[in-house]
């Protein structure tokens, strides 16, 4: 059992940032539409070949959207394919890639032009993520690098990884680091009626933004049924931090700063362009018997916004037959707003910082679900490709999660993952 366990954690460590891709704008307790699904497999074994084919459907509802101002409708679905491959070049070195896309379908977005169906209710996101990792002559350290783009509509990102591995002799302890740095271009795509030179004006500036991220781990078998996980991941941001597009409504109206009306001055939201997020966690594995296990998670956050939040989750998966696996989850989390937020109609123009996203908002949220894991002992089924090499289907999961936040955002997501074996 521990020797499984932190086998795949050596292994997995100097990839696992691979998974993460470009930071999005996903709240802090994990239900945007980047499901949980889309993590890198656990290694196969030397000589093998895994690839994951992994799919997710996300569908969102609420009214406080972030281009309206805290206003309108949220609706959203994301439809996000992703495959997967984890290769072995020798006895000591794999090679993991991370490829997908996304498409996505937002009824905010489609307000930026304040015109149904403008071309910004829908685009794609396209992302690749390629990494090496490397187990020294000790056979105890384990050494990872890797790099990764992102591209959709309105920005440009590159990340490039690098991760460091120490296994106890015993095996049943190993402390990991890993180090990312993103490296971000932003379109400013501003509202419509607010861009310089007129509502049909394209001709958009541009911003960068850049994301350093450390996370370091210590895992430790504690007994023959206790294991468990610390993790601290400091993340730095500087630069962009604001989305051009999402509008801010004040309860006071500045004619010559912009635009008076009935819904009072209409601006672009401005936050600071530095950001400090300090998040630790704890990971708990308990194996109650042979057939039941308890996964607990818990995770703190803080950050210079003045955002406090308490993430806690836990998993039970049951071994209803030999190869057929239910893992029943609750998730829930609460957090405090932002300094810089405030609902619409409720900033005024004197305020140096301002935004409207409920996403920065106090909000507590509960997320619950069931997966189901299918995988015999000799898979799936087997067929042949590339000639004469066999591939074996090796176990099914699909995952599927009902969202709930007490702004009223709802949200639904199912996610399956297909894993063939080459040897």
């Amino acid at each position: 059992m521990k020797n499984t366990l932190l086998l795949g954690l050596t292994l997995a460590a100097p990839l696992g940032a691979l998974a993460q891709a470009t930071p999005t704008p996903n709240r802090l307790d994990g239900s945007g539409p980047a499901p949980s699904a889309a993590q890198l497999p656990a290694p196969a074994r030397y000589g093998e070949t895994e690839v994951d084919i992994l799919g997710s459907y996300y569908q969102q509802n609420g009214d406080h959207s972030a281009v309206e101002g805290g206003i309108g409708s949220q609706h959203l679905t994301d439809v996000a394919p992703t495959i997967l491959l984890n290769v072995p070049l020798d006895s000591t070195t794999r090679l993991a890639a991370n490829v997908g896309i996304d498409y996505y379908a937002s009824a905010s977005s489609d307000k930026i032009d304040q015109v149904m169906s403008s071309p910004s209710a829908s685009d794609v996101r396209y992302h690749a993520d390629f990494g090496l990792s490397h187990v020294l002559a000790d056979k105890l350290t384990t050494l990872g690098l890797g790099a990764g783009v992102s591209k959709e509509y309105d920005y440009l990102s590159f990340n490039l990884v690098g991760s460091w591995a120490r296994t106890s002799a015993d095996g049943n302890r190993q402390f990991s680091a890993s180090g990312q740095v993103f490296l971000d271009k932003i379109k400013l795509i501003t509202p419509a009626e607010l861009r310089v030179g007129g509502t049909r004006n394209k001709n958009y500036g541009s911003d960068n933004r850049q994301s350093f991220t450390l996370s370091l781990v210590y895992a430790q078998v504690l007994s023959k049924r206790l294991q468990a996980a610390l993790g601290f991941e400091p993340v730095v941001q500087r630069g962009l931090l604001s989305t051009p597009f999402q509008r801010v409504y004040f309860f006071d109206s500045s004619p010559a700063l912009g635009v008076p009306g009935t819904l009072g001055t209409a601006r672009a939201e401005v936050l600071p362009r530095l950001r400090y997020k300090y998040p630790a966690s704890l990971r708990l594995t308990y194996y109650a018997t042979d057939l039941v296990q308890l996964r607990g998670f818990y995770r703190f956050y803080n950050d210079n916004f003045g955002i406090r939040a308490h993430t806690m989750e836990l998993e039970a998966p049951v071994k209803v037959t030999a190869f057929f696996t239910l893992y029943p989850f609750y998730r829930y989390h609460t957090q405090t707003a932002a300094e810089y937020f405030a609902p619409y109609l409720a900033h005024s123009v004197t305020d140096e910082y301002y935004t409207s996203d409920f996403d920065l908002s106090a909000f507590s949220a509960n997320k619950v679900g069931l997966g189901l894991r299918y995988a015999p002992l000799y898979g799936l089924g087997r067929f042949k490709t590339f000639g004469r090499r066999i591939t074996k289907f090796k176990s099914l999961d699909v995952r599927y999660g009902y969202y709930r936040q007490s702004t009223g955002l709802t949200a639904n997501v199912v996610s399956a993952d297909l894993s063939f074996v080459m040897p």
